[in-house]
């Protein structure tokens, strides 16, 4: 018997697209996608919305707080959302729906894939069939992207592949669940939020600076006129350098000094950062107060500094960008 209503959620993508003559681009509906995979129909009644259109390389603040709009305006009238999206983006989406909507007892799933379900033979069709079996069982609950058969959180998501179907990873925490067959099997069984909680605000004047030998100090006078927030890509568990004048750390200490946040990570991709182990981390101390997000991934560190910087400024915005959410700080 089918018992769950599931609102489908469309913004382009690879999924959706078809080829212009000019390269890819997003051209399918909501009803076309479904279309493709007739054996949802099977498992839940669907309804669907399409807020917008788009490649996700043009995906931004704007449009995260549009779908969670919707999911907030349609939470009551609905067992569950998902979310149809290009992969080039997903993480940073999921990262800030799980944000913006946060102890969900009820599923948001985010889906897309690598070739277009225009074609025959591609990851689409098994995508979306997974995303509405995983979207429609009891046990699932909040953000999480699923793809290639995985179920990973929103916090945990990154694209770490351009063109194989296991394009999507979770680092530094495993796989919730998979999907086999057609029915999800759990490697973790989550704690469903008693009642959720939605916020409406980013703040996106946020800036990643990624660090690389030489880097101009400089750079730090034009962001303090033009940032609220700073996210530094440093070298291994993380750091500035000093080429013997200390003009990186006089820069970090005046943009601090502005009341402006920082946000020290690292270009390494799995285990996370680790200020205190050698002297040019600890150094950045004597700066000020810095913030420090050791394994979250880069995608859930811009994003939680938006929605923390949005509600707050100073330690206030510290503080909350230091609660864990979603499995995103261990």
């Amino acid at each position: 018997m089918i018992t769950k209503n599931i609102l489908m959620i469309a913004t382009g993508g690879t999924i959706a697209s078809k080829n212009t003559g000019d390269g890819l681009a997003p051209a399918m509906s909501a009803k076309e996608l479904l279309a493709c995979v007739p054996e949802i129909a099977d498992l839940c009644r669907v309804r669907e919305v399409q807020p917008f259109t788009l490649d996700s390389t043009n995906a931004r603040a704007e449009h995260w707080l549009k779908i969670a709009g919707i999911i907030e305006a349609e939470y009551d009238r609905y067992d569950g959302f998902v979310v149809t999206h290009g992969t080039d983006t997903m993480a940073y989406t999921a990262a800030a729906l799980s944000y913006l909507v946060q102890d969900s007892p009820k599923p948001v799933v985010l889906t897309g894939s690598q070739k277009s379900a225009y074609l025959r033979d591609t990851d689409a069709r098994r995508n979306l069939a997974d995303a509405f079996a995983y979207c429609a069982d009891d046990g699932a609950s909040g953000v999480h992207v699923v793809f290639d058969g995985s179920v990973i959180l929103g916090t945990r998501a990154k694209k770490t592949r351009t063109r194989s179907y296991n394009a999507f990873s979770s680092i530094d925490y495993p796989d919730i669940a998979i999907v086999r067959d057609g029915k999800p099997v759990y490697y973790i069984n989550e704690e469903k939020g008693a009642a959720p909680k939605f916020y409406r605000a980013l703040d996106s004047d946020v800036f990643v600076l990624k660090l690389f030998p030489g880097l101009n100090p400089d750079i730090f006078g034009y962001l303090r006129e033009h940032c609220d927030g700073l996210v530094i890509e440093s070298f291994g568990s993380g750091g500035l350098p000093d080429y013997g004048d200390g003009a990186l750390f006089a820069g970090l200490k005046e943009f601090l000094a502005a009341g402006k946040t920082v946000v020290f990570t690292t270009q390494v991709e799995r285990e996370g950062s680790a200020l205190d182990i050698y002297e040019v981390g600890r150094k950045i101390r004597a700066c000020g107060s810095v913030l420090e997000a050791r394994s979250m991934t880069l995608e859930a560190t811009v994003t939680k500094l938006m929605w923390a910087l949005a509600r707050a400024r100073g330690k206030e915005a510290e503080e909350l960008f230091l609660q864990p959410v979603g499995k995103d700080i261990l």
